[in-house]
C-alpha cells in the first residue's frame, strides 16, 4: 500500500464474536441444539468456554441467530464450496456468425462448419444478416437465408430466439441442444 493511500483496510464484514453486537441472539450449540435466546455476552462465554467462536449466520431474523462452531474452519469450507462452484461452471459465449443475402454455397458451407464447431463446444450463436442499401426491400430473402442456414444446423444446435428484424439487421440465435 502507497504510504499516501489514505483508503481505510477492508474491515471482513462476518459477525464473529465481538461483532455481534446484538443485544439478545437465539444461540445455537456445536452440535446443532438450541440453546435458546441469550444475551450476547452471555453467548459469547459459552462460546470461549468451549474454545470455539460465536458467528451470526441469520442477522436479520428476530432475534438473531448465532451459532457456535470453528469459524476458521466455516470460512475454509465456504471458500472450498465457492472453488468448487466455479470449477463446475460453464462460461458460455456468444459467437457471431455474418451471412449475407447473395452468399454462394461454398461460403455458406464455411460459416456452417464453424457454426456446428462452436455449437459442439457449448456457444451459443448469434446468425446475422446486415442488408445494405436496396437489399432492405427484399427481407424475405435472407429469412428464407437465416432458416435454411438454422435448418442445418438442427442435429447440433436448437432456435432460442427467431429471425427478427432489428433496424437493418436480421438476427436469430442458436443454442446447443441439451445432451442427454
Amino acid at each position: 500500500m502507497s504510504r499516501f493511500d489514505n483508503r481505510k483496510p477492508k474491515q471482513p464484514d462476518d459477525l464473529v464474536n465481538e461483532r455481534v453486537r446484538f443485544k439478545e441472539v437465539l444461540v445455537i450449540d456445536q452440535n446443532g441444539d438450541q440453546l435458546g435466546v441469550k444475551s450476547s455476552r452471555e453467548a459469547l462465554d459459552i462460546a470461549y468456554d468451549a474454545n470455539l467462536d460465536l458467528v451470526c449466520v441469520a442477522p436479520n431474523a428476530k432475534p438473531p441467530v448465532c451459532r457456535i462452531m470453528d469459524f476458521g474452519k466455516y470460512r475454509f469450507e465456504q471458500q472450498k464450496k465457492a472453488r468448487e462452484m466455479k470449477k463446475n461452471s460453464k462460461v458460455v459465449t456468444l459467437k457471431e456468425t455474418q451471412l449475407s443475402v447473395t452468399i454462394d454455397t461454398h461460403d455458406k458451407n464455411v460459416k456452417l462448419k464453424r457454426t456446428l464447431k462452436w455449437l459442439e463446444e457449448g456457444n451459443k450463436v448469434k446468425v446475422a444478416i446486415r442488408f445494405r442499401g436496396r437489399q432492405l426491400a427484399h427481407v424475405d430473402l435472407g429469412k428464407k437465408v437465416i432458416d435454411d442456414f438454422v435448418e442445418e444446423c438442427a442435429e447440433v444446435g436448437q432456435i432460442e430466439k427467431p429471425a427478427k428484424l432489428e433496424g437493418r439487421t436480421l438476427t436469430a440465435i442458436l443454442a446447443p441442444k441439451k445432451k442427454k
